[in-house]
C-alpha cells in the first residue's frame, strides 16, 4: 500500500502502516543524529524543556549540508544517515516523547518492542541527498547549532518527502530482520 501522511502524526496514522508499505510525508520534520539524541535525553534528565515539540513528530536521521544566504538557510543536500547508531537511545526517547516516526537508512537494532503501538521506522534509500533536498520546501529554524551543522536539529518543512519504505511497523514487524533471516536460511542451504 501507499500512504501520504501529514505531520504531526497520530497513532491512527502509524497504526495502519505495515512493513513494506510506501509512505510520503508532508509537514514539519526534525533532523537529529547522535549528539541531538543525547542532548534530548540529557535535557529530560535535567528536567529542562525542549525548544521544539516532539509530540507526533518525525525524526529524520540526517546530517544535512546547509547554506546561509541573507539570514535564511537553504538545503544543499539532506540524505539519510545510518540509523543503527541511534538504536540504543531510541527506546528511552520513545518512553519520554511521542515521536511517531523515524526516517533513515539501514534499519535499527533492538527497537521493535519499543516501537510497538507507538512509532514506525521509515527507510529512505541511501545516496538520495539531492532527491531529499527537492522535497524540502523550507528550513523553518535550527536548534543547537553549537553541536555543528550535521548534528544540529533542523526543523524542515517537507512536501511529498519520499518514497519511504516502512522498515519497522508498530506491530512488531521488522523488514530488515525478515530479510536477514531469509538470507541466512538461504545461505545455510548452500553449505
Amino acid at each position: 500500500m501507499e500512504y501520504r501522511l501529514t505531520t504531526p502524526l497520530q497513532k491512527e496514522d502509524i497504526g495502519k502502516l505495515k512493513a513494506g508499505d510506501i509512505v510520503y510525508l508532508s509537514g514539519t520534520i526534525f533532523t537529529a543524529r547522535d549528539e541531538a539524541h543525547a542532548r534530548i535525553l540529557e535535557m529530560y534528565q535535567e528536567k529542562e524543556e525542549l525548544p521544539f515539540d516532539l509530540e507526533g513528530s518525525v525524526i529524520y536521521h540526517c546530517g544535512p549540508l546547509m547554506k546561509e544566504d541573507e539570514g535564511k538557510w537553504e538545503v544543499v543536500a539532506a540524505g539519510p544517515t545510518t540509523s543503527a547508531r541511534m538504536s540504543k537511545m531510541t527506546p528511552k526517547l520513545l518512553e519520554i516523547h511521542e515521536v511517531r516516526a523515524f526516517v533513515g537508512k539501514g534499519g535499527m537494532d533492538n527497537v521493535t518492542d519499543a516501537m510497538e503501538n507507538k512509532a514506525v521506522y521509515l527507510a529512505f534509500t541511501g545516496g538520495c541527498a539531492a532527491l531529499a533536498a527537492i522535497s524540502i520546501e523550507k528550513v523553518n529554524t535550527v536548534h543547537w547549532l553549537d553541536l555543528g551543522m550535521p548534528e544540529a536539529v533542523w526543523e524542515l518543512e517537507v512536501n511529498e518527502f519520499g518514497p519511504l519504505v516502512v522498515g519497522i511497523d508498530s506491530h512488531n514487524n521488522d523488514l530488515f530482520l525478515e530479510v536477514s533471516k531469509k538470507a541466512k536460511a538461504a545461505y545455510s542451504k548452500l553449505e
